[in-house]
């Protein structure tokens, strides 16, 4: 069923609750990383232009109960600086407090409500909790790609009172994503990092027989690469992974998986650590690997070239460091400088991709990491789901 958005609805003159994804991370009370406030502007910018009162809800964290560290406070005032608009932030999420500001609100004001988790309902997706929100306000929109999996009192739950659309974020990363999963222009190459593979594991399984090429790096690579029967000395290894994976690349579909070739090992997890590139299977003892070497970077990034589409999520490295950092950087200009359709995803791979400057280079910077890693496993999201069969 086609997703009812924005354009299936009018918001001229009425109140539109927003659920954006404005989960950002906060360093000394202040945001420290603003993609997810820009991603949610244009949104909040349309309906302001609309005259409609938009009142905004986000988690920020996962605090128990109240924190005023996890305050959305910070938020509303980035967001002010970034819009250059006044943004009112409102300590409290749907009780009286919120309603009285709402109802003093009007055309083109935005109002930021305070951290949804610190309402003991929001994760249990309380319908009570839930419709307190819906009468806030006559519309919502959910726009919350990266809470889109997670069946909430302000992602699910409200859809049940109002009449509820998606936002055009979401729109935009579920068509990203769908185009992926059912019409990817060939050849179709997933670019996978981090540090856990288990984390990962559905998607590989879900997206390798529909791949002509997966190529493994970051720390998950280890795991793989002892599953090869390859020794990788104190590098990062989940040990109860490893029979799991030897049966995939075993597999009728293994033979697609591309792992490193070489890796930049240190002899201690810290930035000054001594570094040097050996070949796969040739790192010392009590050595571990921080980042795929330079020839795997090439390799990966030729591939990357040859592509009709990719998927890039996880660096290659312990990128934070700049002598880890040349494996992700090599991978990130590849897929900023692709002809081929190209989707960023995953937090971290976010980061590194900003961290260069090559954001603009991808077709599509996702907003949402579970999120999207759980469309990618083939699961129906529960906030798209709730819009096809909401209010």
């Amino acid at each position: 069923m086609p997703l009812r958005t924005l354009e299936d609805v009018d918001p001229r003159g009425s109140t539109v609750l927003v659920r954006a994804d404005l989960n950002v991370p906060l360093d000394d009370g202040a945001v420290a990383d603003d993609f997810r406030i820009r991603s949610a502007l244009p949104t909040i910018r349309a309906l302001r232009q609309a005259s409609a009162t938009v009142v905004v809800c986000t988690h920020l964290g996962r605090p128990k109960g109240r924190d005023e560290r996890l305050s959305t406070r910070p938020v509303a005032e980035a967001m002010a600086d970034l819009a250059q608009f006044d943004v009112r932030h409102v300590p409290d999420v749907a009780g009286p407090t919120a309603a009285h500001a709402v109802a003093e609100a009007g055309p083109g004001d935005v109002l930021l409500l305070e951290n949804t988790r610190f309402e003991p309902g929001e994760t249990t997706n309380d319908p009570a909790l839930a419709s307190r929100l819906a009468g806030l306000a006559d519309i919502f929109v959910l726009d919350a790609f990266g809470s889109a999996h997670r069946a909430h009192a302000s992602t699910v739950g409200v859809t049940e009172f109002i009449p509820s659309v998606a936002g055009p974020l979401l729109v935009a990363e579920v068509s990203a994503l769908g185009r992926l999963l059912d019409d990817p222009p060939y050849p179709f190459t997933v670019v996978l990092g981090g540090a856990k593979i288990s984390d990962k594991l559905a998607v590989i399984e879900h997206l390798l027989p529909r791949v002509d090429g997966m190529l493994i790096g970051g720390g998950m690579c280890f795991t793989a690469l002892a599953a090869r029967g390859v020794g990788v000395g104190a590098s990062l290894l989940e040990d109860d992974m490893v029979d799991t994976m030897a049966d995939l690349l075993g597999s009728e579909h293994g033979h697609k998986v591309m792992l490193p070739t070489d890796i930049v090992v240190a002899d201690r997890f810290a930035e000054d650590a001594e570094a040097r590139t050996v070949p796969v299977g040739e790192i010392p003892d009590g050595w571990m690997g921080l980042d795929v070497g330079p020839r795997t970077a090439e390799a990966f990034a030729r591939s990357v070239a040859e592509a009709g589409s990719v998927f890039w999520n996880g660096p290659m490295g312990v990128f934070e460091w700049d002598r880890f950092r040349d494996g992700t950087k090599v991978v990130a200009e590849a897929v900023a400088a692709s002809d081929a359709f190209t989707v960023v995803g995953g937090g971290d791979s976010v980061a590194a991709i900003r961290m260069l400057g090559l954001e603009s280079g991808p077709d599509h910077v996702s907003t949402g990491g579970g999120a999207g890693l759980e469309l990618l496993e083939g699961k129906t999201l529960p906030g798209v789901a709730a819009l096809e069969s909401g209010a």
